[in-house]
């Protein structure tokens, strides 16, 4: 039962989302391709917060 409830952990992504919002720690190695990564990660996690709070306003509204 413990395993099963390992992998419905989500304190790691929660941990990843504010961490892509961070400035990049100077003692970890850095690249183009890993702040490219992060730069698109950034705007998906904004789209699909904003899509969410439309989506629930229009819900509201009707």
């Amino acid at each position: 039962m413990n395993r099963f409830l390992d992998y419905l952990k989500i304190g790691p992504v929660f941990s990843y989302f504010l961490r892509v919002f961070r400035k990049p720690d100077p003692n970890h190695p850095t690249n183009v391709n890993l702040r490219m990564m992060h730069g698109i990660n950034r705007v998906s996690i904004v789209m699909f917060l904003f899509a969410i709070i439309v989506y629930t306003v229009r819900h509201c509204v009707r």
